[in-house]
């Protein structure tokens, strides 16, 4: 069990990190950038559950997922923060 958070930690902050990166605004600190990264996933693996794609690389995979969730947040965050 520990090492499986240990890895969702790993996977969140990663891509919390990328996705702050990406998008230009410089992220929102470590905690937030990996809960970010850990609700991304949730978010990720809905979009490509739901368009019938799933990465099969592993971690990296796990990654791209928790990536592209993340970075769908943080558009939809910014979008709900200017209205």
């Amino acid at each position: 069990m520990g090492n499986g958070l240990i890895a969702w930690m790993i996977v969140g902050l990663i891509s919390g990190w990328l996705a702050g990166v990406v998008m230009a605004g410089g992220g929102y600190g470590i905690i937030a950038d990996i809960l970010l990264g850990m609700v991304g996933g949730i978010v990720g693996g809905w979009v490509f559950a739901t368009l019938g794609v799933w990465p099969t690389a592993g971690l990296l995979g796990s990654i791209i997922v928790a990536f592209v969730g993340a970075v769908i947040l943080i558009a939809v965050s910014r979008v709900l923060r200017r209205a």
